[in-house]
């Protein structure tokens, strides 16, 4: 009686289910067998498809090398090395110039030329789409080891500023349009991915940067979002700024009661007010009056903190008196004007 060849005897996985477990379209797994001869190795002509965990494994190795940058074609050359996989006569493998091919085997190695999966030299347009599409796949496919390698990388190759504008902020928006636009009647497809992007990106946040809960020379910077807004991410990317550039915070997180956003205001006696609303449902002008005092200070003096109202929720016309950033770095440039100002008036310690 002939026996199943091992690769046969082992495969289990559909196709359907490989592209769950990878967060692509089934089509994605065909396109990668027709042309880069990616495909399940038992498989056989007239057969359903079945993948080995082997096979998945070079998937995997596939999709890690596209995440952080490499062209698919080239990343197929190191995911076959990496699990030697032979190729077919038959594949409609495109061709890599030979200057590329010998840079694959050279970062396939380890030694020699350049990996195309080290670190960006020039922050261009494509690099920051690159990392977009890499963050947003590792966060599909629910590969935290990945985020986390991501999002470190990006942030010590843009610097925060840079990072959250041009990487971060547009990675979290397009994971929102995926999750919108799943079709799921329940709203709840991508639901995860997007948690999981959101706590691995608030960690790289903290992780990146000092916190300075404590500063001389000037009156903390508040921050809070509004009464029901539980959405931070843009609140902590700019407290991570502001510790990074010295100045004092004191960062009270999501939906802040309005009598305990005045009494904090009270006791801390600030410079500024930060009030971050994420959607228009919850931005609500009545707060102004609330974050801008008047009350003491720690050290008894009076003040009138200004107050920014920052966040997409908030209308685009500013409210009379109220500092409206449009985003992360005016809102550093307004609050770095306020605590100079701050500074060199003593700190507001006397009247």
């Amino acid at each position: 009686m002939e026996t199943a060849p091992p690769q046969t005897r082992q495969a289990r996985w559909t196709t359907g289910d490989v592209a769950l477990r990878l967060g692509v379209a089934p089509a994605t797994l065909r396109s990668w067998d027709r042309r880069y001869g990616l495909g399940p190795s038992g498989h056989q002509g007239g057969r359903h498809r079945r993948w080995t965990e082997r096979d998945i494994a070079v998937l995997e190795r596939l999709c890690e090398l596209t995440a952080r940058g490499v062209p698919t074609a080239e990343a197929a050359e190191l995911a076959r090395a990496a699990g030697d996989v032979p190729r077919r006569a038959s594949e409609e493998t495109l061709a890599l110039p030979q200057q590329g091919r010998s840079q694959s085997r050279s970062a396939s190695s380890g030694t020699g030329g350049t990996s195309t999966a080290g670190r960006a030299t020039t922050h261009d347009d494509a690099d920051a789409r690159r990392r977009v599409r890499g963050l947003g796949r590792a966060a599909v496919r629910l590969d935290a080891q990945l985020l986390d390698e991501l999002l470190t990388d990006t942030l010590a190759e843009y610097g925060l500023v840079g990072a959250w504008e041009r990487v971060l902020s547009p990675a979290l928006r397009s994971i929102g349009r995926k999750w919108a636009c799943s079709g799921d009647p329940h709203g709840e497809r991508y639901v995860e991915a997007e948690h999981l992007l959101s706590w691995h990106l608030s960690t790289a946040l903290r992780r990146s940067t000092g916190f300075a809960a404590t500063a001389p020379g000037g009156r903390p910077v508040v921050l809070a979002c509004v009464p029901r807004e539980g959405h931070t991410l843009g609140l902590e990317a700019l407290t991570a700024a502001l510790g990074d550039r010295g100045v004092p915070v004191r960062m009270f997180g999501c939906a802040v009661p309005a009598g305990a956003l005045a009494e904090a205001v009270r006791r801390a006696g600030p410079c500024a007010v930060v009030l971050w609303s994420q959607t228009r449902s919850t931005a609500d002008p009545a707060l102004f009056p609330l974050a801008h005092g008047p009350g003491r200070g720690l050290k008894g003096s009076r003040f009138h903190p200004a107050v920014l109202a920052a966040g997409p929720g908030w209308p685009a016309r500013p409210t009379p008196g109220i500092h409206r950033p449009g985003g992360l770095s005016q809102a550093l440039r307004i609050l770095d004007g306020l605590v100079a100002i701050d500074r060199r008036e003593g700190g507001g310690e006397g009247e």
